[in-house]
């Protein structure tokens, strides 16, 4: 095959960044609504309100859906990392092998085992036995999303191990994997992101579904359920992000820096940029729009401090790898991206709590007018779609942000690549992975959408889903 003369290096980063912004699509979907789910079919073991069970039915495909296809997307990465990436899967494999291990074997084993119990018991156990079951299946999820950002955030920040004369890192202490500050900022964030996704699906579907007057009392209850769990993952994201950001400060001061764009020492206090446009080459800064004090705010929980600028930590990372690295090792991060990712999370995660509010104002019992404004059920249901956005803006930042290392301090990028791995048949995979990501997102949506349009009637005839309060006089008259 040819290789047409171009470096293996980006087209096999390139690969890597679209498997996992696809696989991490479905992860965040499948906790998210597999919480949601959880908490309807507890409403329906504590107030034995038949509407509470079709929810947790209908609701329950998509969550099913959304699980399969992440399961098929998950396999992919693994295959990646001893195509492309086997220097890296040769240094990391004693810290990566042990809780990637954990997640297939005990937290994914459970996870599909109690799903498998939920599917087929539906007239086997009693409504709070059936509903244990699917809270099995959300905490072996959260459990299996543990176990990977353990391995991750040893890549962010490595603890609790040796260099051998081999050239590889061994783990020396499990415990410090586990109590690794990075992982205890990071977890949270994530999961946070996770009941966001979930939760708007369910709220933006419902939301639209109320555009189209179909069901309209079943999809408030939803879509107020949805609203709720959105507001508090929303909360969730941004004070753990907030408590990582700190982290950051003291930890990456590059990535921080760069994701505020500034190069030099700021004065103090520091004010913060809502947008700029930044010349990486000349290192100056157009169409910036500053807030005074913001930043030492953001940055310290106070109106005072200076942050260090990149070209400070630019000569503190060559004082500090030089030695072991080089003099060539490029430390420079791409500041726009970065920049404007940080702000896409933090703007994204503020919009959608507003937008949650006003749909929890407009569709109030004492004042449902919810059906009436067609310009918020139409918002909602567009805001189905942020938070996929907002979770690839935050991979990008996380990622992007360790530039130019795959192992912080220990493996560049540029060292982790298959030494074997030819350009053209990394491109020839990016295409077949593509054009499956495509079959199995259309697949997705297909029948994700059949199953909306269905509606809760396809479920239980008996209930009216169109009556807006089920325990009016009209519904318990039918």
């Amino acid at each position: 095959m040819f290789d047409f003369a171009l470096n293996v290096l980006p087209f096999a980063r390139f690969q890597f960044a679209m498997t996992t912004i696809f696989h991490y699509f479905f992860i965040p979907m499948s906790i998210g609504i597999g919480l949601s789910v959880c908490i309807m079919e507890t409403m329906y073991a504590i107030t034995k309100n038949k509407i509470y069970q079709t929810m947790t039915k209908f609701w329950g495909r998509i969550f099913l859906l959304a699980f399969a296809v992440g399961v098929v997307t998950g396999l992919i990465q693994e295959f990646q990392f001893g195509m492309n990436w086997s220097q890296y899967a040769r240094f990391m494999g004693d810290i990566f092998g042990a809780p990637l291990a954990i997640e297939a074997l005990l937290a994914f084993f459970l996870e599909s085992t109690f799903l498998g119990v939920w599917m087929f018991t539906w007239d086997k156990f009693k409504p709070a036995w059936h509903a244990l079951m699917i809270w099995l299946v959300f905490l072996a999820s959260t459990a299996s999303a543990l176990w990977i950002l353990t391995a991750n955030s040893f890549m962010q920040h490595p603890v609790g191990y040796k260099l051998t004369s081999s050239g590889h890192v061994e783990m020396t202490s499990f415990k410090a994997l586990l109590t690794n500050q990075q992982l205890w900022y990071e977890f949270p964030h994530v999961i946070s992101s996770c009941i966001v996704t979930g939760s708007f699906i369910v709220a933006g579907t419902s939301a639209w579904m109320i555009f189209r007057k179909k069901s309209v009392g079943f999809f408030r209850k939803s879509m107020r359920l949805g609203l709720v769990l959105g507001i508090v993952g929303c909360l969730g994201a941004v004070t753990s992000g907030d408590l990582q950001s700190g982290y950051l400060i003291k930890d990456q001061p590059m990535k921080f820096a760069a994701s505020e764009g500034i190069y030099n020492h700021t004065e103090n206090p520091a004010p913060w940029s809502v947008f700029q446009l930044t010349n990486t080459k000349t290192h100056k800064e157009y169409g910036k729009i500053e807030v005074p004090y913001m930043l030492s705010f953001l940055s310290y929980h106070k109106f005072s401090g200076s942050v260090a600028g990149m070209d400070e930590a630019n000569r503190a990372l060559h004082k500090q790898y030089d030695g072991k690295f080089g003099k060539n090792m490029d430390y420079s991060l791409n500041v726009n991206v970065l920049f404007f990712a940080f702000r896409l999370m933090a703007a994204g995660f503020g919009g959608l709590t507003l937008i949650s509010l006003l749909g929890l104002w407009f569709s109030r019992r004492r004042k449902n007018t919810i059906i009436k404004q067609k310009w918020l059920t139409f918002v909602l249901f567009l805001a189905t779609f942020a938070p996929f956005v907002i979770n690839t803006g935050g991979w990008l930042f996380t990622e992007l942000g360790r530039d130019p290392w795959v192992v912080y301090g220990l493996l560049p990028i540029a060292d982790a690549v298959s030494p074997s791995t030819s350009t053209a048949s990394v491109i020839f995979t990016i295409i077949v992975y593509f054009l499956l990501f495509v079959t199995l997102a259309s697949c997705m949506v297909f029948y994700a959408k059949k199953s909306l349009y269905k509606g809760p009637e396809s479920i239980d005839k008996t209930i009216d889903y169109d009556n807006d309060d089920p325990f009016s006089k009209e519904a318990f008259n039918k």
